[in-house]
């Protein structure tokens, strides 16, 4: 409050317009669903080795397709938090998606039998952590908007 007793509020700043971006976390989810509906829909093709790498310590190391498939989840994760600094009027939209995509991933993981594999649990997880930190960063960035001396 200044001397007068009045709430001083900044100039408004712009919001960054964008384009509206659906939930990125959709393309591991529908990746996994067209791979388990052509493979015969059991989560054991996640665990299938891609390549083997010899480290320098003389141990081999391997990449499965469920390690390549939450690498895609997590480079996707990542995109989702830069979006969620968004202040514009789409972010809300956004957010919904946000969570109805971590319900679907919910509801696929708990009723549809080639969902229950650990792969499908860490993206849902990876769903459900976009929320969160959606609205925390939304919250938070809102909150710096208005200024109370």
């Amino acid at each position: 409050m200044t001397e007068t007793g009045t709430v001083f509020i900044p100039p408004e700043r712009r919001a960054r317009s964008g384009v509206f971006i659906p939930p990125l976390l959709v393309i591991p989810f529908i990746i996994y669903n067209v791979v388990a509906l052509f493979t015969g829909m059991t989560p054991t093709v996640w665990s299938s080795q891609l390549f083997t790498i010899p480290m320098v310590s003389g141990i081999q190391w391997s990449l499965t397709s469920g390690d390549l498939m939450l690498v895609l989840g997590l480079a996707c994760l990542f995109f989702e938090v830069l979006k969620s600094t968004n202040t514009g009027r789409s972010s809300v939209v956004e957010h919904m998606l946000s969570t109805l995509m971590f319900v679907v991933f919910l509801v696929e993981f708990l009723l549809i039998g080639y969902a229950a594999s650990s792969v499908f649990f860490i993206l849902m997880m990876m769903a459900i952590f976009d929320v969160v930190a959606g609205f925390t960063v939304s919250i938070t960035s809102a909150g710096r908007d208005v200024t109370m001396n």
